[in-house]
């Protein structure tokens, strides 16, 4: 069975035929005819009744709940987030801002520098603001700047703010006591952007096949992902008895990683994570067990694609590398009893001829095969170990 909303005409069309039938004659079809002004009148109500009766039912479901603002009765919700209060997750995580050591060159021994003094990234245009009072009692002496605002007004939050050891920033108002610029030393908080409506979908949902149990392989992967900035995580039974080892996933944008490798305070997060609850109870990580956090582990396969024949030889070249790298960033490690089928850590040779074989033939072109290379070894198949990712790294053409 089908549910589809009807268009206003058809409803109208609908209660015309009905008055005809019940009234056993036509109706005149002069615009103005009481019974066709009424039917229109009547299809606006019922399009309306419609349409609120499907939002209701699509929010019963995970899957297609909003997240945006919903007024009803008075009162605001959004459906998903109530769907992961109820289950648990909580609101999505919200964007965090970043905090940097600094230091500063002491030009005057004389009088502190007050907290809350700004400055300025010139390359991101964020606004840094320092935490507490500095004694400037050395010809250098270190201080903590936070992320405070940014020219998109979003307050300082999220990736925007990061920086490298090394980088430079500017107080906004030159101090007579301090040299103008300061160089950043080192990130003690990564910041991230907001949750995604994707990904927190996919932790509720997630939520509801992997129920808590007390610190079972879902449990360490649903505390890991509730950090801000945390992509994936992959738990596993360690060698060493009672000791567990999580590898950790970083979006690009947190991390400054086009792999995806966390920063090392990211790993302490994940980490804190693990161990304390969102009210700083020990509630979570059970009391025997050790807890160990590693980056993932990127590699880099080749593929080599020979006899390629085809019409716009570079534009299906671009499109051939596009969906390879799609198939090589939708593999994973498959963790039993965690993963949910279908399995994705293979990567085999027929699955990649498959790959360019779709956009080949949708261009009418043809080819004669392809070579799957792990660290210049020609392979057929790799199954993905613990903690490991995949990328494209090259492809090229014989």
């Amino acid at each position: 069975m089908s549910l589809t909303t009807p268009t206003t005409r058809q409803i109208n069309d609908n209660i015309i035929a009905q008055l005809e039938t019940s009234l056993n004659q036509s109706i005149p079809l002069l615009p103005r005819s009481f019974l066709r002004v009424l039917a229109k009148a009547l299809s606006g109500v019922f399009i309306l009744l419609y349409k609120y009766a499907g939002f209701s039912l699509l929010q019963q479901f995970v899957q297609t709940a909003t997240i945006d603002p919903t007024q009803i009765n008075g009162v605001t919700v959004r459906p998903l987030v109530e769907w992961g209060r109820l289950v648990g997750v909580g609101d999505p995580v919200p964007a965090t801002a970043a905090e940097l050591k600094i230091d500063i060159a002491v030009e005057s021994l004389s009088g502190p520098l007050p907290s809350g003094t700004q400055l300025i990234n010139s390359a991101n245009g964020v606004t840094y603001i320092t935490i507490g009072a500095v004694a400037l009692s050395a010809a250098t002496v270190p201080a903590t700047i936070r992320a405070a605002s940014d020219q998109a007004n979003g307050g300082g939050l999220g990736a925007l703010g990061n920086l490298e050891p090394g980088d430079e920033v500017s107080f906004a108002n030159p101090l007579s006591n301090v040299a103008r610029t300061a160089v950043v030393t080192a990130q003690t908080t990564t910041a991230a952007n907001a949750e995604s409506e994707g990904a927190y979908r996919q932790r509720v949902i997630d939520r509801f096949q992997k129920t808590p149990q007390g610190g079972a392989y879902a449990d360490y992967e649903q505390w890991g992902e509730e950090v801000a900035g945390v992509l994936n995580v992959y738990p596993y039974t360690s060698d060493c008895p009672g000791q567990v080892d999580l590898f950790v996933e970083a979006t690009q944008a947190s991390s400054g990683s086009p792999e995806g490798i966390p920063t090392g305070a990211q790993l302490q997060s994940v980490l804190d994570a693990v161990n304390l609850d969102q009210s700083g109870l020990a509630s979570r990580r059970p009391a025997g067990a050790l807890v160990n956090v590693f980056p993932i582990n990127r590699l880099g396969f080749d593929v080599r694609v020979s006899g390629l024949v085809v019409d716009d030889l570079g534009a299906v070249r671009d499109q051939i590398e596009k969906a390879l790298d799609g198939y090589f960033a939708g593999r994973a490690p498959y963790i039993v009893g965690l993963s949910t089928p279908p399995r994705n850590d293979r990567i085999t040779r027929s699955a990649l001829g498959g790959v360019v074989d779709d956009v080949v033939s949708s261009r009418g072109g043809i080819f004669v095969g392809v070579l799957l290379e792990l660290n210049g070894v020609v392979i057929d198949i790799y199954s993905l170990g613990a903690g490991e990712k995949a990328k494209l790294e090259t492809v090229s053409w014989l």
